[in-house]
């Protein structure tokens, strides 16, 4: 391939040897130099003006046994800073050191002569020592002339190399190891005393900073090799780091080295953040010795260290050179400051390089929650590459959408607890997660003693395919596809994740438990509710209230009934967290409360499950709804009917003054019955004792206070007969339903059990006025006018005006005493019913005597029929004894 080569210089006599240069025996006067040569070719008086500016005429006139590549004037035009600097001709702007133009030059000149004959490239040392430039240009003299090239630099003392080759006919000088590109040889060698000069069609621009060289690396590397990649990840610290180090040797892994990372590790390096682990790489591929270590140095083998510690072994072979593991694709890019060689895959001991889920978080633009996390100093989270946990991250564009004040403050307890909030311990598959389920994370939250706060998920299970779709977490939606790498597995959610906060105000905010709210706040167990540790909440519905009787829920909510709201409430709290789970299908029956007492759990086979109070009256039970409501505390669920603890006791008394009935109560009272009121036996020497109630219970009726404005009371209290009577009258004691087939006072719906008493139309019951009465039971009457939805009459009562002997129901509530009973609500008092004389004999007397004149007319018309017919005449034959005769 040189053949035409070597002719073009045949004229020429070239030294093998490369001479001494510096030295007084050096430098000698020829009277035809390089210059005089230059000066009498036209095409090289661009070159001679721009020697001129650089003061480098006494430099070639003094050295001898020289080459010079001479840019002819049309390449130095296509050269834009050598061109510049011909046209540059006001002295205020004149850089009289022209330094860079002046290396530029020493880059075309060789301090030897080309053999006569080269089998490969041949490598050619030039006069350029590449350093560190002057900044800014000076406008001061050169130090010293003539200047001649100094042996130091960036290079270790050594010149920088230039290849000399041929294609394709033609010779080329600055070709790469490959022979591709350079500048072509247009004129031919001449002998110019001194040296010789080589016409070249393109001016020779030295090798660039390693740096800047792999930003325009295309323009070097051979068809079979890029660094796309690498270009791709170079961050301007490592680019000023890489131009700034002298003696600088690089064993770069070529773009199909880098596929050896996994994708994410890939995206990692390509993010802003992965500047520290690329340095740590090249520090694993750069070595930094006295010298740099070109290609020709490697034979036969050598051993290199890094710049972090490992060794590269290389050997040559005959057909390739390997690199340690690798092998060596392109030797020897000259730079400035160093070389490049580049191999065939990365040179990473096992285990060296380690990417955290900091790091993926980064590159996977979620460095705002990155931030936060450093902020709150919980780095081991994401810097612990032996940890297994799920990530639930929000991305930077979730989070710039939230407006000031929707998160805690950076670094406070507040985010601390949001973080963790968003780590799962583990790698949680989507396919593994079902609806409903509860996750431990890493929040371990001294509200349930320092257990971990656990999420709930919740997913479509009808979708089987790509199921991260259908997946949220604490109600945010995972946005795309999961990122499972090493022991990290990262959910991208649509929102961040709020941790639960304390059961009032969680439930705050739920308008069906308001009611049960606003009784705690009414107390002074609000602060208990709230904070007390490892607890389960079970909140009754609003409807509760209602479903427990009126009267029930007018007393506990009054202000006087404090204690006794207390204990309701406590009595809702569970003394442990129990979720769903645990209280559906666990084993567990009976917990304790709050409240001192334990709460029983029953389960039917169709999976419903209910809660039992531990007082109460017989049957009080409540529908648990599992919500798995998650507090700062524990847990909360719904029940349908409030419970009733056995430290609460409602008697007849209590229901009485929530029905505003104390007048009642001073009836009650002087007529003798106030154990009536307190839910005890009667006196053991009393008449009730002897009639057998010592164990019953009373149903009340009680009239407001409003009902008695038309009695005097004063009369009404002289008059004990008169006030036990009217007393006896409003008083059922039970069991006494006259109807046999009524055997207990339930509604149809075994939780709705409020009412004392089964009430329905035309039900009878017996009052304690029935033992001295006919006129003593009461019956009931479904109406729609009263507020109760009844009405209640003494049955049997006629001939009144109808507004003593009935009243309307307007509400009721049961005892929890011992044999049951109650108080019902009515709008009047019931006066026992005296029928007047004529009311009661007046109609059977008319009946009797009408009867009897009934009888003795019947038996005078038939006295009367009988007369007529034995007084009426008669006839008889005629005797036939005349007609015998």
């Amino acid at each position: 391939m040189f053949l035409k080569l070597l002719t073009l210089l045949a004229s020429l006599n070239f030294s093998l040897a490369a001479q001494v240069i510096f030295s007084s025996s050096n430098t000698s006067i020829y009277s035809t130099t390089i210059i005089d040569t230059l000066s009498n070719d036209p095409d090289y008086l661009s070159l001679l003006q721009l020697i001129q500016r650089a003061r480098l005429v006494p430099t070639l006139n003094r050295l001898k046994g020289i080459t010079l590549f001479a840019p002819t004037n049309d390449a130095i035009e296509r050269h834009s800073l050598w061109n510049s600097i011909l046209k540059d001709s006001s002295p205020l702007i004149r850089d009289n050191v022209q330094e860079q133009l002046r290396q530029q030059l020493f880059y075309h000149l060789l301090n030897e002569t080309i053999p006569p004959e080269v089998d490969s490239v041949i490598v050619l040392k030039t006069l350029h020592y590449p350093h560190t430039p002057l900044e800014p240009p000076s406008r001061e003299p050169p130090p010293h002339p003539p200047w001649m090239p100094v042996p130091n630099g960036t290079l270790g003392g050594e010149p920088q190399r230039l290849r000399l080759g041929a294609r394709e006919d033609n010779g080329y000088v600055g070709v790469d190891a490959f022979r591709n590109g350079g500048a072509r040889i247009v004129k031919g060698q001449v002998d110019a005393g001194n040296g010789v000069v080589l016409g070249i069609a393109e001016v020779l621009e030295p090798p660039p900073d390693l740096g800047t060289l792999l930003l325009s690396a295309s323009t070097v590397l051979s068809q079979q090799s890029s660094l796309t990649f690498f270009r791709k990840v170079l961050t301007p610290e490592i680019k000023k780091l890489l131009n700034s180090t002298s003696e600088l040797t690089l064993f770069l892994p070529i773009d199909e080295a880098w596929d050896a990372l996994n994708h994410y590790e890939r995206i990692y390096l390509e993010s802003e953040y992965a500047t520290d682990d690329l340095l740590r790489i090249l520090n694993m591929h750069a070595v930094v010795h006295t010298g740099v270590k070109w290609s020709d140095s490697f034979e036969p083998a050598i051993n290199l260290t890094t710049v972090d510690g490992t060794t590269l072994e290389i050997v040559v072979h005959p057909e390739k050179t390997m690199v340690s593991t690798a092998e060596l694709v392109q030797p020897d890019i000259y730079s400035s400051n160093g070389v490049l060689h580049l191999i065939s895959s990365l040179l990473i001991p096992d285990g060296a390089l380690q990417i955290t889920p900091e790091k993926y978080l980064l590159a996977l633009n979620c460095s705002d929650f990155v931030s936060f996390i450093h902020n709150a100093e919980l780095t081991f989270l994401i810097n612990d590459t032996s940890s297994s946990y799920t990530i639930l991250a929000p991305s930077d564009d979730v989070l710039s959408i939230l407006a000031n004040g929707e998160l805690p403050e950076p670094g406070s307890e507040e985010m601390k607890k949001l973080l963790r909030y968003h780590f799962i311990p583990g790698k949680l598959n989507s396919k593994k997660l079902h609806s409903g389920m509860l996750i431990e994370t890493a929040l371990q939250e001294p509200g349930l003693g320092g257990s971990r706060q656990v999420l709930r998920v919740e997913v479509d299970e009808n979708q089987k395919d790509e199921a991260w779709k259908w997946l949220r977490f604490g109600g945010a939606k995972v946005l795309r596809e999961p990122v499972e790498v090493d022991n990290t597995l990262i959910y991208f959610i649509s929102r961040p994740i709020i941790p639960p906060s304390d059961a009032l105000e969680t439930v705050l905010p739920m308008l069906d438990f308001s009611m049960f709210i606003a009784a705690v706040l009414s107390t002074s167990i609000g602060d208990k509710i709230r904070n007390a540790a490892s607890t389960s909440l079970l909140i009754p519905h609003n409807s509760a209230f209602d479903r427990l009787g009126l009267l029930v829920s007018e007393y506990l909510l009054a202000s006087s009934s404090k204690p006794d709201l207390e204990n309701v409430l406590l009595h809702h709290v569970l003394s442990s967290v129990r979720y769903s789970e645990a209280l559906r299908n666990g084993t567990q029956r009976t917990f304790a409360s709050a409240e001192g007492s334990d709460l029983s759990v029953s389960r039917e086979k169709n999976g419903t499950v209910f809660v039992g109070a531990s007082g109460g009256w017989v049957g009080m039970k409540s529908q648990l709804h599992t919500r798995n409501i998650l507090t700062q505390t524990g847990v909360v669920h719904e029940l349908s009917d409030i419970l009733i603890p056995r430290s609460v006791e409602l008697t007849v008394g209590k229901l009485m003054k929530a029905a505003k009935g104390d007048t009642m109560v001073s009836l009650v009272t002087k007529a003798g019955l106030d154990w009536v009121l307190n839910g005890t036996a009667p006196p053991e020497d009393s008449q009730w004792a002897e009639r057998g109630f010592g164990k019953a219970g009373w149903v009340l009726f009680c009239p407001n206070d409003n009902a008695f404005g038309q009695y005097n009371l004063t009369e009404l209290y002289d008059d004990k007969e008169k006030l036990v009577s009217i007393v006896s009258q409003h008083l059922i004691p039970l069991p006494s339903q006259t109807n046999k087939l009524i055997v207990t006072p339930l509604d149809d719906d075994p939780l709705y059990n409020n009412r004392p008493l089964l009430l329905d139309d035309a039900v009878t019951y017996s009052t304690l006025q029935s033992a001295s009465s006919v006129y003593g039971d009461l019956v009931f009457k479904q109406s729609e006018d009263a507020k109760g939805g009844y009405i209640v009459g003494i049955k049997g009562a006629r001939g009144t005006d109808k507004q003593t002997d009935w009243a309307n129901v307007i509400s009721w509530g049961r005892t929890t005493t011992t044999g049951g009973g109650g108080v019902i609500r009515i709008d009047r008092l019931l006066i026992p019913y005296y029928p007047s004389w004529w009311t009661e004999y007046g109609l059977p007397v008319i009946v009797g005597v009408l009867g009897i004149f009934a009888i003795c007319g019947f038996f005078y018309g038939v006295r009367l029929i009988w007369r007529i017919d034995t007084t009426e005449a008669t006839y008889e034959p005629a005797s036939n004894t005349d007609d015998d005769d």
